[in-house]
């Protein structure tokens, strides 16, 4: 099974944790389309009906992009907005995500142990994501677990950051193959 990566990170220059994901993926590039949107649009007019089409040729998505204010990168944003539109992602003829399996791989910039209910942000990152996998759930896809990195604006160390990109590789491997409906 094919995977696509939709890598939404507005400054890859300077991601540490991005940019190894990205290399990790390249260098495993059988099965796995790498399609950046701040690269492919940066003006930000995204072309929905080639996107759709990406969309529809993949069964495996995997959305990587750095957890940004507790969501996503702006572009990301548009680009759900723009791309899962109704009558094509959602509605009563809207059902070209039906079935296909989305994942999340997220680089945190904070400490794991901040991620939780007595944590400085109160919040797991099963409750942050909870709008994607609503959104998810609503075009009749199926949502996968997350992948994450945490540490990832001043305490990974390059040795955890590479050891993140073979887990990475590792996650999506995984779940290609996996079918049905998966708890998250």
């Amino acid at each position: 099974m094919k995977t696509l990566v939709i890598l939404a990170h507005p400054n890859m220059e300077v991601s540490r944790v991005n940019q190894r994901w990205k290399e990790e993926l390249e260098q495993h590039s059988s099965g796995i389309t790498i399609h950046e949107i701040y690269k492919a649009y940066p003006d930000w007019n995204i072309d929905v009906s080639r996107e759709q089409k990406l969309l529809e040729a993949y069964d495996h998505i995997i959305l990587q992009f750095p957890l940004y204010w507790y969501s996503y990168p702006p572009l990301l944003k548009k680009w759900f907005d723009d791309v899962f539109a109704y009558g094509w992602a959602y509605g009563s003829a809207g059902n070209k995500l039906h079935g296909k399996k989305l994942g999340l791989a997220m680089s945190i910039g904070d400490k794991k142990e901040n991620y939780k209910r007595d944590g400085s942000v109160s919040f797991t990152v099963d409750e942050v994501v909870t709008p994607f996998k609503a959104s998810i759930n609503h075009v009749g896809a199926v949502a996968l677990p997350y992948f994450a990195v945490f540490g990832a604006s001043f305490q990974a160390t390059d040795e955890e950051i590479n050891q993140s990109g073979k887990e990475y590789i590792s996650y999506i491997c995984k779940y290609q193959h996996v079918a049905g409906n998966l708890s998250v």
